[in-house]
């Protein structure tokens, strides 16, 4: 996919070169994001239960490591190119048709305005995007099952979520080696997901809270354990 966007004609998709003025902007832009979010979050934190609540506040003394992971933009030029991407990638927007499969509506998303739908980014957005419906699939999946057995189901649920996360990032680098989209070494790429990874279950903290808060501790238990290191 990311390919193909990098090879359409015309200047609304060619490949632009990241500057730090536009890596200071999008810096601003994510800690803007995580304010807020803190504002709503803290505003209905008498309407969580007392198990999300105590996750939100988990949260909130993260702040300041999710900032620093944030930093990376300040202090060096990203060395790839951004293009135009899907923007709202996961496992809903992917058709089997059984013998391919099928990418489905490229509009962005749903709570960005247009003007933020038609930026360039890096396509890691997308690569993190479809690695947070991995994990949504899995807690989903999880919190339907009954109490007495998840004790015995998390493992396998685990190690599920580490295969397939290991086969989808294998399976996208080896394609997408060599694209002036991708970082060039393993440690510029994984500090780049890892930060994409922070800010879009930032966003979905937000999403959930305001439309569907039984899922929040989704994205609060997943950028407490990107923090801390899990």
């Amino acid at each position: 996919m990311h390919r193909c966007l990098e090879t359409i004609e015309g200047a609304d998709f060619r490949p632009e070169p990241f500057t730090l003025l536009h890596q200071r902007s999008l810096y601003q832009t994510m800690r803007g994001l995580l304010r807020r979010t803190e504002r709503e979050v803290t505003n209905k934190l008498p309407d969580l239960s007392p198990e999300t609540r105590q996750q939100a506040l988990d949260w909130f003394s993260r702040a300041s490591r999710i900032l620093d992971a944030y930093s990376i933009l300040l202090k060096r030029k990203i060395a790839a190119t951004k293009i135009r991407v899907h923007g709202d990638y996961h496992l809903g927007q992917v058709l089997n048709t059984g013998n391919d499969f099928v990418i489905l509506d490229f509009e962005g998303e749903p709570r960005k305005t247009l003007g933020e739908r038609l930026l360039k980014r890096s396509p890691l957005v997308d690569v993190a995007g479809m690695l947070r419906s991995f994990d949504y699939a899995l807690e989903v999946s999880f919190l339907q099952q009954k109490a007495e057995d998840q004790d015995r189901l998390k493992p396998w649920a685990l190690k599920w979520l580490e295969l397939v996360t290991g086969a989808f990032l294998e399976g996208y680098r080896s394609a997408a080696a060599g694209a002036s989209f991708l970082p060039p070494t393993d440690q510029e790429f994984d500090a780049l997901l890892k930060l994409f990874l922070l800010d879009k279950a930032v966003y979905e903290v937000g999403y959930e809270l305001n439309y569907r808060p039984d899922f929040l501790q989704i994205p609060l238990s997943a950028v407490n354990r990107m923090v801390d290191g899990g």
